[in-house]
């Protein structure tokens, strides 16, 4: 299985550089990992609505450069559903067993995901109603990714 991270933004903090080399090592036992960064708008802190949506245009075009045809897109989103651990695992196991090779996971940037790559969206996953950094959620998607492994090939892994 191949799975595609593409989020908005580059990582500077060396604790969280450090976090997602630990589990990009940790993941390479189990899948193809590829993580695409692209470029974040600048957003000013009194931008409009109007203004907000065509950050998010802007950084959607970005993305939608990397989604491919025959990857399931799992997009991040607030209003998403939310799942366990386990029920991500069986998500994940599911797509295998039907035959997706390709899971594609996108994080937006501090503003969200423009409506274009919603729309183009697979499913909508949710990690909570609360809302994190998305260079902290970058990190949190890869151990979740990785829990879900260890749960599919029954291994331990501390809860």
């Amino acid at each position: 299985m191949k799975i595609t991270i593409v989020t908005v933004g580059k990582i500077k903090e060396k604790y969280l550089k450090d976090a997602i080399a630990e589990y990009t090592k940790r993941l390479s036992k189990y899948c193809k990992l590829e993580i695409v960064e692209v470029v974040d708008e600048k957003t000013p802190d009194t931008a409009s609505e109007t203004v907000e949506e065509q950050i998010r245009s802007k950084e959607a075009e970005r993305i939608l450069k990397y989604v491919k045809d025959d990857a399931y897109v799992i997009t991040l989103e607030i209003g998403g559903t939310q799942l366990t651990s386990e029920e991500l695992a069986g998500k994940i196991e599911k797509l295998g067993v039907q035959g997706t090779s390709h899971i594609m996971f996108i994080i937006g940037g501090s503003i969200g995901l423009g409506k274009e790559v919603v729309n183009h969206s697979d499913y909508a996953l949710s990690f909570s109603k609360m809302t994190f950094p998305h260079q902290l959620m970058r990190v949190i998607l890869l151990e979740q990714v990785y829990r879900s492994y260890r749960i599919i090939n029954g291994e331990p892994y501390h809860k």
